[in-house]
C-alpha cells in the first residue's frame, strides 16, 4: 500500500555490519535522520576479524559477549563474490587485493568499508559504543507512535548516554551467541571445551585428540584444518548420511573419523558416542551454530526468542504490536544476504516515512499464525523458523518496497556453487566447471557489474 504523505523520523540503527550499513543508507535516502551505534572500532560486524579471544568465555555463556566476530583466520566466503554485492554496489575484484572468486574474510570486510566510504556513511556511525538498553518510552495503543529510550556507553566513558528515538532498527546479526547442545556430563568434563565462536587457528590443537561436534559448514571447515596438525579428529554428526564432498575428505585422511552424536562425557576425558564407541579426547569444539539474542532489548515480553524463533515477526521484520517503530534486519538465514538486507532496509525506511503502509495488526498476526502452521506441516523445527532457502520468497519480499528481484544469474551461480560444494568440499572454492565459467563471464557483462563505470585498479 503506497501513501503520498512522507514523514521524517529520528532512527537508531544498532550495528554497523552488512545489514546496519545498508539500513543507514536507505533511511537517509528516504529522508530520515539516522544514527548507527556500533560497539566495535570499525564497520563490518561479523566480518571485522578479532584475533584476540582470550577475554571471551570459551562456551560463550555470558549475557554480553566480549567478542562479536566468530570468524576464524583461514575463513573464505562460502558463496562466489559475484552474487554477494548490494544491488547498486557490485563486489568487484580489485588489483592488489584478494582477487579470488571466493576470497578470504578480509576482502569482504574491505568491500563493506568501500561501501561505507562510497555512500558517505561513516559520519552517521558512533564507534566503540555499546547499546546497553532499548525500551519503550510509553507503550500505548497499536498504531500510535511509540518512542524508544536507548541507553548506550562508549568504551572509554564512565557515563551512560540516554536518548529518545522515534524508531529503532536492530541489525546486530546472528552469528555471535553460541548455541550449545545439552550433553550428559558436559559440566563435569574437565578438559578443554570451546565453541567455534572463539576458534581462530589450529595450532593449539597440535598433537591433540580433538572431537568436533557438528558437521555443518564450520564443522567441516575446522575439521579439514585441524586434521593437518592434530593427532586424531573425531567429527560427531547428527546424521551419518553425509555429502559426497565430506566423504572424500574423510577417506583422504586416516586420522579423521566420522561418529554419531555424543551420548555422554566423563571426568576422565572419555567421550562416549551413541553407537557405544568412545575416545579419550583433549579438546571438544562445538560447531553447533548460534542463537538469536538481544540482551539489550526490553519489549515487555512482546518480542521473545523461543527455541531460536524470534517472534512474533511479520515477514521476519516487524513485530505487529510494535510496528513500525521497532524492526529487525538480518534475521533470515539461508539466502543471498546483502541484496535481501537491502530490500528489508528499503521497506523499513518507506514504512517509517509513510510512503508504504503495513497490513492491520489482525492481518499481520494471522499471517504469522499461518506461516508458523505451514512450517509445522513441513516438519521444519521451530529452531529453523528463519531458514528461507527460497528465491521466490526473496522476490516476493522485494515487492513490498518495489526493490529489484534477484537476477537469474545470481540464482544460478548460487545453486551451482552449493551443488559443487556438496560434491567437492575441498576444492569448490577454486575450481568449477565450464558451464559455471560461461555463466560467470555472461554475468560480468550485465548492468550490475558495469553500473559504476570503469574502476581504478588500486
Amino acid at each position: 500500500m503506497v501513501s503520498d504523505r512522507v514523514k521524517s523520523k529520528n532512527v537508531c540503527v544498532i550495528g554497523a555490519g552488512p545489514s546496519g550499513l545498508v539500513a543507514a543508507r536507505e533511511l537517509r535516502k528516504e529522508g530520515h535522520t539516522a544514527v548507527v551505534l556500533e560497539q566495535n572500532h570499525d564497520v563490518g560486524g561479523q566480518w571485522l576479524y578479532e584475533p584476540n579471544v582470550e577475554s571471551e568465555d570459551p562456551l560463550g555463556k555470558k549475557k554480553f559477549l566480549n567478542v562479536h566476530s566468530s570468524i576464524y583466520d583461514s575463513l573464505r566466503i562460502a558463496s562466489p563474490r559475484e552474487i554477494m554485492g548490494y544491488t547498486d554496489f557490485p563486489f568487484l575484484v580489485k588489483k592488489g587485493r584478494d582477487m579470488r572468486r571466493f576470497p578470504g574474510h578480509k576482502e569482504l570486510w574491505l568491500y563493506l568499508k568501500d561501501f561505507c566510504e562510497w555512500f558517505g556513511l561513516k559520519e552517521m556511525i558512533r564507534f566503540n559504543t555499546r547499546v546497553e538498553y532499548v525500551g519503550m518510552l510509553d507503550y500505548g495503543e497499536f498504531g500510535k507512535d511509540i518512542k524508544w529510550v536507548v541507553k548506550s556507553k562508549e568504551k572509554t566513558a564512565e557515563k551512560v548516554v540516554e536518548e529518545v528515538f522515534d524508531a529503532v532498527v536492530v541489525a546486530t546479526g546472528h552469528y555471535s551467541q553460541p548455541r550449545l547442545p545439552s550433553i550428559k556430563g558436559m559440566d563435569a568434563w574437565k578438559r578443554k571445551q570451546m565453541h567455534s565462536h572463539i576458534y581462530r587457528v589450529p595450532e593449539p590443537c597440535r598433537n591433540e585428540v580433538v572431537v568436533i561436534v557438528g558437521s555443518s559448514q564450520s564443522g567441516q571447515d575446522i575439521s579439514m584444518e585441524i586434521v593437518e596438525v592434530a593427532k586424531e579428529v573425531y567429527l560427531s554428526a547428527r546424521s551419518l548420511e553425509i555429502t559426497e564432498g565430506l566423504s572424500k575428505v574423510i577417506s583422504k585422511h586416516q586420522s579423521l573419523h566420522l561418529h554419531p552424536q555424543i551420548e555422554s562425557l566423563h571426568e576422565d576425558g572419555r567421550v562416549q558416542f551413541e553407537d557405544g564407541s568412545c575416545v579419550i579426547a583433549d579438546t571438544i569444539i562445538y560447531c553447533t551454530g548460534y542463537s538469536y539474542t538481544f540482551p539489550f532489548l526490553d519489549t515487555k515480553g512482546i518480542v521473545v526468542v523461543d527455541d531460536n524463533r524470534v517472534g512474533p515477526l511479520f515477514e521476519h521484520t516487524f513485530p505487529p504490536s510494535l510496528a513500525p517503530s521497532l524492526s529487525f534486519i538480518g534475521i533470515p538465514r539461508k539466502l543471498i544476504g546483502f541484496p535481501f538486507f537491502e530490500s528489508q532496509a528499503k521497506w523499513i525506511a518507506q514504512v517509517l516515512s509513510g510512503k508504504r503502509r503495513l497490513a492491520s495488526w489482525d492481518d499481520m498476526m494471522q499471517f504469522i499464525k499461518e506461516f508458523y502452521h505451514s512450517r509445522e506441516l513441513a516438519r521444519i523445527p521451530k529452531s529453523n523458523t528463519h531458514d528461507i532457502a527460497d528465491f521466490q520468497y526473496c522476490d516476493k519480499y522485494a515487492d513490498y518496497s518495489e526493490s529489484p528481484h534477484l537476477e537469474e544469474w545470481r540464482k544460478q551461480l548460487c545453486i551451482s556453487s552449493i551443488v559443487n560444494s556438496f560434491a567437492n568440499l575441498e576444492t569448490y572454492r577454486d575450481s568449477w566447471d565450464d558451464d559455471d565459467e560461461q555463466l560467470l563471464q555472461q554475468s560480468l557483462l550485465t548492468p550490475h557489474f558495469t553500473q559504476l563505470g570503469p574502476q581504478p585498479q588500486t
